[in-house]
């Protein structure tokens, strides 16, 4: 099979496309449209022969993708014109992309654009964003001047350089006027619909028991029997959610299969699924979702449907709740707060119990939004400069996680902070993070992966809930529940958000395979002068005797990192 695809249109940059099994491309001796992915226009199918008649009939892109929907990247080229490179609204296709020597280049992954030979250096404000996020956030790549498209992102290229980025969806949030009642039963419809989109025959669904999954695999039985439902289990406490799972596979009859993942699992997979990724990944969910995929192909399943996105279309996280108390005094009037701060900050009282969770509750919402989300970050936590050494931090922008926070937190239309982190979320959450996670894992286990839940016209549709309505007080998913009630099991309403969470600290405590591995990777970290040894040192001494849970997931994204950039120099070793 061919590495690429080469189209030169005349006035146009070569175009150098990664090749993939489902490429479509259409052209004629002016114009080509390349299209990755399942995409559908007017709710239909479409190719890439309609969509370059629809582009020749139409003479501004951003008319035609108001009626694209579907997980895709589209590259439009004609002549005389720059290339335009677009993806699906939640960046569920991955696209990446580089202009190097006068050629485009693009493909789905960064593996790609390499053998294409794309020239990759390390970009080490990435390394300090991968920290900062535990992933790295697009445009922004691993490498220097190799980027990712942003979802819902125009960008246009000509022979002299990529232009500014333009976002083609970024809804109003218009909240309905129509009774709550009516809106639940249109969103029970929705996701009836969105479900049976993304149907393939017999194909299965993630089922961790929670609201999100246990209405994808709900919608499955509906239209398909058997309905097949995977769950991966722990035995470790606090973290195994089979039982939930059990009554929702129960309660739609479905096929159901739990797989219990072990520490000597984990251990056995680990360097596998941290080099997978085509740049260090830090969610450690990823190896729990990586099992799953695989136990489902080995069942014989060939497309799983995933829940991801319910929590972010229909304000499921309690960060959002938390926020919503914050910003009640962040909204207050002026001489409230400053009295508040005098009283409360300022003063002794800030040090006794009782008032000192005042002057923290004072603290917090003194720091706008979106930048308080982070106020558990390890580098709020503990400041950059107790985790990186002065050479590293010489040569990163310490606030390019904060403006990029920035940047699309005030893109949003809407003035409510709940639409806001949801928007805000789509990216972060979602396109940057949970959709790579569950995409590479599925690719590494060799199943197609479909997401229901961020099917358009459902996002659509959750853009025109009001928020109070969504989120009424401090009474999360309050709206999704109401629709869904008869429809799901009433444990399932009731239960308290999980998922595939991995216990990876309680197991590096109690399994020697782990505990060598992550040791070893640590120590070889260290000699990589990115962040200070002693930091190293107080996450193992802190882990081991205080807060496993939490030092655990620190360990966890800085042994990634070690293992992608081991396999990284093995890699340009072997090339020489």
């Amino acid at each position: 099979m061919d590495t690429h695809v080469s189209i030169a249109i005349s006035g146009c940059p070569e175009v150098h496309i990664a090749a993939h099994p489902k490429l479509d491309i259409a052209r004629n001796s002016t114009s080509a449209v390349v299209l990755l992915g399942r995409a559908y226009w007017q709710q239909q199918p479409v190719t890439g022969s309609q969509l370059l008649q629809q582009l020749s009939e139409k003479t501004d892109i951003s008319a035609l993708y108001k009626e694209l929907s579907g997980a895709f990247y589209l590259v439009v080229i004609q002549a005389g014109k720059p290339v335009l490179l677009v993806n699906d609204i939640m960046g569920v296709q991955s696209c990446y992309y580089a202009l190097q020597q006068q050629v485009l280049y693009v493909g789905h992954s960064l593996r790609q654009l390499k053998q294409l030979g794309v020239h990759c250096s390390l970009n080490k404000q990435a390394i300090y964003n991968y920290i900062y996020f535990h992933c790295i956030p697009a445009p922004d790549t691993i490498y220097q001047q190799v980027f990712k498209l942003e979802p819902a992102y125009l960008i246009a290229v000509t022979t002299s350089g990529i232009s500014d980025s333009t976002l083609l969806y970024s809804p109003d949030f218009n909240a309905s006027t129509e009774a709550a009642s009516q809106l639940q039963q249109q969103c029970l419809q929705q996701l009836d619909n969105a479900v049976q989109q993304h149907l393939a025959p017999d194909c299965g669904a993630f089922l961790s028991g929670g609201l999100d999954s246990s209405t994808v695999a709900g919608m499955v039985a509906r239209h398909q029997q058997p309905a097949h439902t995977y769950s991966i289990g722990f035995k470790a406490k606090g973290y195994d959610e089979t039982e939930y799972a059990l009554i929702t596979a129960k309660h739609f009859n479905t096929s159901h299969q739990v797989h219990y993942l072990t520490p000597e699992h984990a251990a056995e997979a680990f360097v596998k699924v941290a080099q997978y990724f085509d740049e260090p990944f830090g969610n450690s969910s990823a190896m729990a979702a990586y099992f799953c995929a695989r136990f489902a192909k080995e069942d014989g399943r060939k497309v799983l449907l995933a829940g991801d996105g319910g929590d972010e279309l229909f304000a499921g996280n309690s960060r959002y709740a938390k926020q919503k108390v914050f910003e009640v005094f962040a909204n207050s009037p002026s001489v409230l707060q400053t009295t508040a701060r005098a009283l409360f900050v300022k003063t002794p009282l800030a040090k006794l119990p009782g008032f000192k969770k005042v002057a923290s509750y004072i603290r917090q919402a003194d720091e706008k939004l979106p930048l308080r989300l982070q106020t558990y970050n390890f580098i709020t936590q503990f400041g950059r400069d107790v985790i990186f050494t002065e050479s590293f931090l010489a040569d990163i922008d310490p606030q390019r996680p904060e403006q990029l926070l920035k940047k699309r937190y005030e893109q949003c239309k809407s003035s409510d902070p709940v639409d806001k982190m949801l928007f805000l979320d789509w990216k972060f959450t979602l396109a940057d993070n949970d959709l790579v996670k569950v995409s590479k894992m599925c690719e590494l286990a060799g199943i197609e992966v479909r997401y229901p839940l961020l099917n358009k016209a459902l996002v659509d549709f959750s853009c025109k809930v009001p928020a109070d309505m969504k989120l009424p007080g401090q009474k999360l998913r309050d709206f999704y529940k109401k629709s869904c009630k008869g429809f799901l099991a009433d444990e399932t309403l009731t239960k308290e958000k999980h998922g595939f969470g991995l216990p990876f600290g309680v197991w590096l405590t109690d399994n020697a395979q782990l505990k060598t591995l992550a040791l070893d990777a640590l120590n070889a970290f260290r000699e990589r002068n990115i962040v200070k040894t002693s930091l190293i040192d107080a996450a193992i001494e802190a882990h081991t005797n205080s807060h496993a849970s939490y030092y655990g997931e620190l360990i966890w994204i800085l042994v990634v990192l070690e293992l992608w950039l081991q396999a990284e120099e093995q890699e340009l070793s072997d090339a020489a």
